[in-house]
């Protein structure tokens, strides 16, 4: 469809703030001129806000003032008055216990800052994984006009002419190290082309999947998920971004017009399509959470099962974003889903007009990096839900990282009571278990960790490295980095903090994982897991106060996006009131 803009010109929200001659106009505007900022600027054009997760502390965003001052270049051209506020900044790699439990938190500081300040408009400068979805959360609450830039991936790894995927070869080369198969000295040696570039992970990881997310959604500019960090046009991309957020604000296009049911159908067959990452279930959950949009993990299922992944990229194929980009990108994916009939053609961007008039003359340049779809990874590469006795509200596999063979398997659980019993024994040599055995790891999920932690790609015991075994079933309530790989069953939910059938499994039961028929049983009788459910008892005590406390009482579970309770629903753009 084709946005109708609104009637123009129209009192703007910061003109509550700026206009007329009155006390308060008056304390607002001459605060705001001490920045040496010429009258006619607060004369009813559109303030822009431009939140920037820049911060030297999250390596994947550290250049991002770089991109704000293209925004505002942008936002000056097109008569707006650019604003530069730092948000709130997360990163991945830093954080503790995990990044993922301040998800919530700098949403909510990003609403707050939004509501409670003069814009009329937001332009979110994101990159690192949990800056993409929190950022959009608090502004989707918000509903002010909208759009969204990424700071861009990394450039390509290489350590003695093999591509090196951050993340991915992480894992890779930490297990061939407990196998043997790769000296200490030789993984120091690799550390030097992991991150050799400014940007988030070269990998379809979180932070390129959750960028592929708000592209495919509609709430960036066309093209802007896989330009790499240090490539000029993705300073281009920021420059024409600030000229369009002014358009945006003065038709009034908001996050409401543009993130439908339908947007989000687009969004999660794009992420069966690029073989994105499993954190972006429980981001786009949130989101839609926030936009008062039903959204559950069976949509997930149904929307994403028969989409092939043609996205041959690091963790699931060869490639990485940069291969991605000049191979054409995210346009040309999002191309290749309509001429498949699995797009919403009409769905609503930030372009103001219909996401197929965005990506129909999109080209693909290299058909081994963006594969036909008969010679795709493989052809059914959405999100699994899997559900039983062990997962009643569902957990999730990536079929596309996953083997093949370990789709069905049934085998003894060895299990492990939390991260610090994994760490403790996985290298004891006198651990009962072999590579027929699943890895069962408890209270690593939204409450458990506390935060959900990315450890559900347990690192398998070095006794069976060595006997050249790559993978395991694994299952565990915790997350998985976007990078990682393997036959991971993750987000059970409930999950073992809450009481969840998780809690009670034991070393020596029997579990099968059937991922065709969406099954995950734990081989017990009904009575045997009500008489162990009765009988469990929280193995942790909760937090006593602050934000820990905050989160643990409200945060809900990984099958609603482990939003907090409080935060969901549509809350609209209401202003904070005037308090002199």
């Amino acid at each position: 469809m084709t946005f109708k803009p609104a009637k123009w010109p129209r009192k703007l929200r910061s003109q509550e703030w700026f206009a007329g001659t009155s006390k308060d106009a008056i304390y607002h505007r001459s605060w705001m001129k001490n920045q040496g900022l010429p009258a006619d600027l607060f004369d009813g054009r559109p303030v822009i806000g431009i939140l920037n997760t820049f911060s030297e502390l999250n390596p994947c965003n550290a250049h991002l003032n770089d991109l704000a001052e293209r925004v505002k270049h942008g936002v000056y051209e097109a008569g707006g008055l650019p604003v530069i506020v730092p948000v709130f900044s997360v990163s991945e790699s830093g954080f503790r216990p995990t990044a993922m439990m301040f998800r919530n938190l700098a949403a909510m500081a990003v609403e707050e800052t939004i509501r409670g300040q003069q814009m009329d408009g937001v332009v979110c400068l994101v990159g690192c994984d949990k800056t993409t979805p929190s950022l959009l959360m608090g502004a989707a609450s918000v509903d002010l006009p909208t759009i969204m830039v990424s700071g861009g991936p990394m450039l390509n790894g290489y350590y003695r002419g093999e591509r090196v995927g951050s993340g991915t070869h992480l894992w890779k080369f930490s297990e061939a190290v407990k196998a043997g198969e790769m000296t200490a000295e030789e993984f120091v040696e690799a550390e030097a082309s992991m991150s050799r570039s400014p940007g988030s992970c070269n990998t379809m990881g979180t932070a390129s999947t959750m960028a592929s997310m708000v592209e495919a959604l509609g709430m960036t500019l066309s093209g802007n998920a896989a330009i790499p960090a240090v490539d000029s046009r993705r300073r281009v991309m920021a420059h024409l971004t600030g000229r369009r957020i002014v358009q945006m604000v003065k038709d009034d296009l908001k996050p409401s017009d543009i993130l439908t049911r339908e947007a989000f159908q687009n969004a999660i067959r794009t992420n069966a399509a690029i073989g994105g990452s499993t954190n972006a279930v429980i981001h786009l959950l949130a989101i839609a959470g926030r936009c008062g949009i039903d959204l559950t993990l069976n949509d997930w299922d149904d929307w994403g099962r028969d989409v092939p992944t043609i996205v041959n990229l690091m963790p699931s194929g060869k490639y990485l974003m940069e291969e991605f980009f000049y191979a054409g990108g995210l346009p040309a994916v999002i191309k290749r889903l309509g001429e498949a009939g699995l797009l919403n053609k009409d769905a609503l961007t930030v372009s103001g007009g219909p996401v197929w008039d965005e990506v129909k003359d999109a080209r693909i340049d290299n058909d081994d990096v963006i594969l036909p779809a008969e010679k795709a990874l493989t052809q059914s590469g959405g999100i699994v839900v899997v559900r039983g006795n062990l997962a009643p509200d569902g957990a999730v596999l990536k079929p596309s990282a996953a083997t093949p063979a370990l789709m069905q398997h049934r085998g003894r659980a060895v299990v492990f009571e939390d991260i610090d019993d994994y760490k403790a024994r996985i290298e004891d040599e006198a651990l009962d278990i072999d590579e027929t055995c699943v890895m069962v790891m408890k209270n690593c999920g939204p409450r458990g960790y506390p935060g959900m932690a990315e450890v559900g790609n347990m690192g398998l015991p070095p006794k069976v490295l060595r006997k050249g075994i790559t993978d395991m079933v694994r299952i565990s309530d915790a997350r998985m980095s976007g990078t990682a790989y393997g036959t991971v069953v993750l987000h059970t939910s409930p999950e073992a903090a809450r009481g969840g059938p998780l809690a009670v499994v034991r070393t020596g039961d029997m579990i099968e994982l059937d991922v065709a028929n969406r099954r995950l049983h734990l081989d017990i009788s009904d009575e045997e897991l009500a008489a162990r459910l009765a009988a469990w008892k929280p193995a942790v005590e909760p937090p006593s106060g602050g934000y820990a406390k905050l989160y643990h009482d409200h945060v809900q579970g990984a099958d609603k996006g482990a939003d907090m309770d409080f935060l969901t629903g549509c809350r609209g753009n209401a202003v904070a009131r005037e308090s002199h």
